[in-house]
């Protein structure tokens, strides 16, 4: 654990210094990983502000906090902090324990019998009428497999479709 204090305008006393060390001891237990604590105390007028920022392993949270004593401060953040890395560290939890459940909502797929056909719907299609060449360059962008389009100036369908060679082929139909 690194922990960083910054005061400005206003000097950093030897029991600040303690209380957030003990304070931050007790995270430790919430924090399984190595992390670094960045301390940031500042007066403006009447008001302390207390920012305190820790960095571990798969991200970050910063807390800020403002009263008008900075123990008061400290004591705020630190509390607001022990709330969110309780929270997070529930969240954790409960996604690894519903990682062998069945979800609200998910349907699961059926693998097919031997034999059986399954239909998947796909728009593969294109509505407005175009020509060969504008099929081809929207066919190319998309990174399709088939593209089935209405011919310019025709009222006839036409099938673009990759071939196992890496080429392009058209049908149309009569």
């Amino acid at each position: 654990m690194n922990v960083h204090f910054t005061a400005r305008q206003t000097a950093l006393t030897p029991e600040v210094k303690d209380y957030c060390q003990k304070r931050l001891e007790r995270l430790k237990k919430l924090i399984r990983f190595p992390f670094d604590a960045d301390i940031i105390l500042s007066v403006q007028r009447n008001r302390s502000k207390a920012e305190v920022h820790i960095k571990a392993k798969g991200g970050g949270t910063v807390v800020v906090e403002e009263t008008p004593d900075m123990i008061h401060s400290l004591n705020q953040a630190f509390d607001s902090l022990e709330k969110r890395l309780k929270k997070e560290k529930e969240k954790y939890r409960e996604r690894k324990r519903r990682g062998g459940r069945e979800r609200k909502g998910f349907v699961p797929t059926v693998e097919p019998e031997e034999g059986e056909i399954r239909v998947l719907r796909s728009p593969l299609y294109a509505v407005k009428p175009m020509t060969v060449e504008e099929a081809l360059i929207q066919f190319e962008a998309k990174n399709k497999e088939v593209l089935v389009f209405r011919k310019e100036g025709t009222e006839a369908w036409a099938v673009l479709f990759r071939r196992k060679d890496g080429h392009v082929g058209l049908v149309e139909p009569e």
